[in-house]
């Protein structure tokens, strides 16, 4: 079981296809990872923590501060070291021009800037988001920097259009972790 004991850090993104990082999360318990999940403010409107925490056993990071009264924080730079991979699934439009830009407004984008690890990226978006020429280009950096961009398959989207943008399926991207890590 090659993720039998690693340490995956999961990125949640805004997406409609945020519903599928239940699954994910789920089949990479099974598979015998340990999974924190980070949750950016705009994924909690498609997906709650409590959903992801509960499948996780982990309390979901949704932002740096642990306690605003303490004064105590989520150290991006310790999570960045913990993990064997961080995966972003689903991995918004928004998410992805942040990590190929450099720009670090959130705890995921932080987490990115810091970590050491591979990191895996499964986009999901409408078709004509993910056909456009700033997106394009924002994969082929992120790919510039060794990241994973897991290409995204055709099919029926939340749009009511079909083509490519959809996130790949949870059992797919655990098959490309599972190799990754053979």
């Amino acid at each position: 079981m090659p993720l039998q004991g690693r340490k995956i850090l999961l990125g949640v993104c805004g997406s409609i296809a945020a519903y599928k990082s239940a699954v994910l999360v789920r089949l990479l318990i099974k598979a015998g990872a340990e999974v924190q999940v980070i949750l950016t403010a705009s994924a909690s409107a498609f997906v709650t923590p409590l959903t992801l925490g509960t499948l996780s056993k982990k309390q979901v990071l949704t932002g740096f501060l642990k306690d605003e009264v303490a004064g105590e924080w989520h150290n991006h730079v310790h999570l960045g070291l913990w993990a064997d991979a961080l995966v972003i699934a689903p991995a918004s439009a928004n998410t992805i021009g942040h990590l190929a830009n450099g720009l670090c407004d959130s705890l995921l984008d932080a987490v990115y800037l810091s970590a050491r690890c591979p990191v895996f990226l499964a986009p999901a978006m409408d078709l004509d988001m993910y056909a456009h020429p700033a997106v394009t280009q924002n994969f082929a950096r992120l790919r510039s920097y060794g990241n994973h961009v897991l290409e995204s398959p055709s099919g029926e989207l939340a749009s009511g259009l079909s083509g490519p943008g959809r996130m790949l399926e949870p059992e797919e991207i655990v098959a490309e972790l599972e190799r990754f890590f053979s």
